[in-house]
């Protein structure tokens, strides 16, 4: 019989772990597409006007990865979402940013591809505000 609660108990144990280690973090996207959308934009507006000198640039960068993956994994396949122009404009913006984070790690990101990314991220939240 002790045998038996011990495993029951190491089930539960196993079971509860598990369960915790799913909850999203706080800073983790919510499922709310615009409000996922703009906090990304924002995190991401940050991430690109830090200065080169800045000692958290590479946490900060290293966060907008993190962003970038995470809105992709959740919303790429989201059908209720993929059509809309924020979105389209939106993942325009993530894979340049991403693109230059690969191929350029230690380079600050150039003033072209921030005045692009800058009107992307207007267009992302027109689009938001206009409900598309």
């Amino acid at each position: 019989m002790k045998r038996y609660w011990s495993r029951l108990l190491a089930l539960v144990l196993v079971v509860v772990i598990g369960l915790m280690g799913c909850n999203s973090s706080p800073g983790a996207l919510t499922g709310n597409y615009r409000q996922d959308t703009l906090a990304v934009v924002n995190a991401l507006r940050t991430a690109i006007e830090l200065p080169q000198d800045s000692p958290d640039r590479a946490s900060v960068q290293a966060e907008a990865r993190k962003k970038i993956n995470d809105f992709a994994a959740r919303y790429q396949r989201d059908g209720s979402v993929s059509g809309l122009a924020s979105f389209t404009t939106m993942r325009t913006a993530l894979n340049s940013l991403a693109g230059h984070y690969s191929s350029y790690p230690n380079r600050p990101v150039p003033k072209k591809l921030k005045d692009r990314l800058d009107l992307e991220f207007e267009r992302v939240e027109a689009a938001l505000s206009r409900g598309a």
